[in-house]
């Protein structure tokens, strides 16, 4: 088909130099084939058909979008209060966890003290 067109271009171009022009009289006497009317009809409906199917997916996309924004939120908030995970009452508080690292810390830095003065 492209090279027919080309061709047909060629063939009705009245100008040897630049751009070519295509006359009028040559394009009046061109056949241009077009589907019945009804093969038409079924065109249009299914390029509408495919258009609203996009349209439908694209507020899909969308909506997800807004929803993993707002989950990625939700998760932030949640693990900044500590309700990412069922609470044991049995587990020392922050500030005692805190504590116990400081202090071991301390004693591991005491630890390489003397064995470097020994040594």
């Amino acid at each position: 088909f492209c090279s027919a067109s080309l061709n047909f271009v060629e063939a009705g171009s009245d100008r040897t130099a630049g751009q070519s022009g295509v006359n009028k009289a040559f394009l009046e006497k061109y056949p241009i084939f077009v589907p019945p009317l009804t093969e038409q009809t079924e065109i249009v409906r299914r390029v509408e058909q495919l258009f609203a199917f996009a349209d439908n997916l694209e507020a899909k996309v969308a909506a997800a979008k807004s929803r993993i924004d707002n989950l990625t939120q939700s998760l932030l908030a949640k693990a900044f209060r500590g309700e990412l995970v069922p609470q044991d009452p049995n587990d020392e508080s922050a500030s005692v966890l805190l504590e116990r690292i400081k202090t071991q810390r301390a004693a591991t830095l005491k630890a390489k003290r003397s064995r470097k003065t020994s040594a």
